[in-house]
């Protein structure tokens, strides 16, 4: 498997080994992890330091309840954790999904309940994250593009079927995308198959390609 080009950045790579990034941001940093061994690599060095550093703190005294609470968080289970760091597995999908995406999907790619929202353009809302910040899976058709358009805020990217390319580069398999309001860009599938990318924002589009910028943005790239 090729290895990724593009990564979330150790700043973000911080937030993940401390536990600090919101569960949608948290799902895209953990199942990049599953493609890029750098990365692991990163987040296992930035865990042993804080291992070393929590050495030096005194303990906390324990509640009553804790060893009972414990269990039943385990038992219930869910959340990108640090435990679903796993290689791509066998999935139903030509190309695998791997975890901790594939848990929140319940089915292979083709099952899920597309919906169309531009030419060429489908989402599926993945129910992440509370207020602004949204999670869900986008699929542009082989050589569409989206609509040209800047950011609001925060938005990343993780492809994980095919690639897309803009004026910064082409970017395949694996690789994590930021964009914020100083990029203004038109995505574009390759031409080779549909492109899938696990997309989280915290704010619309803003549309800035001809009409396009008067309609209200549905879209989330």
């Amino acid at each position: 498997m090729i290895e990724p080009k593009f990564h979330p950045g150790e700043e973000i790579l911080l937030d993940y080994a401390g536990g600090s990034l919101a569960e949608p941001l948290a799902l895209v940093v953990a199942t990049h992890l599953a493609f890029c061994p750098w990365c692991r690599r990163q987040v296992a060095e930035l865990e042993a330091i804080g291992g070393a550093l929590l050495e030096d703190e005194e303990p906390e005294p324990l509640s009553p309840n804790c060893l009972a609470e414990m269990m039943a968080r385990l038992d219930e289970g869910g959340g990108p954790g640090k435990g679903q760091r796993g290689e791509c597995r066998a999935d139903p999908d030509p190309v695998p999904i791997p975890e901790p995406l594939r848990s929140y999907l319940g089915g292979a790619l083709a099952s899920l309940n597309w919906r169309p929202v531009g030419r060429g353009l489908d989402q599926v809302d993945l129910g992440l994250g509370r207020g602004p910040v949204k999670a869900c899976l986008v699929r542009l058709r082989a050589g569409a593009a989206v609509p040209r358009h800047s950011h609001q805020g925060l938005e990343m990217n993780l492809v994980l079927v095919g690639g897309y390319w803009d004026q910064r580069g082409h970017y395949h398999r694996g690789d994590v995308v930021i964009d914020d309001d100083t990029v203004d860009h038109r995505p574009v599938a390759e031409c080779g198959g549909d492109c899938v990318c696990l997309n989280v924002t915290d704010a619309p589009l803003l549309m800035t390609g001809g009409l396009m910028r008067l309609l209200p943005s549905r879209l989330r790239w």
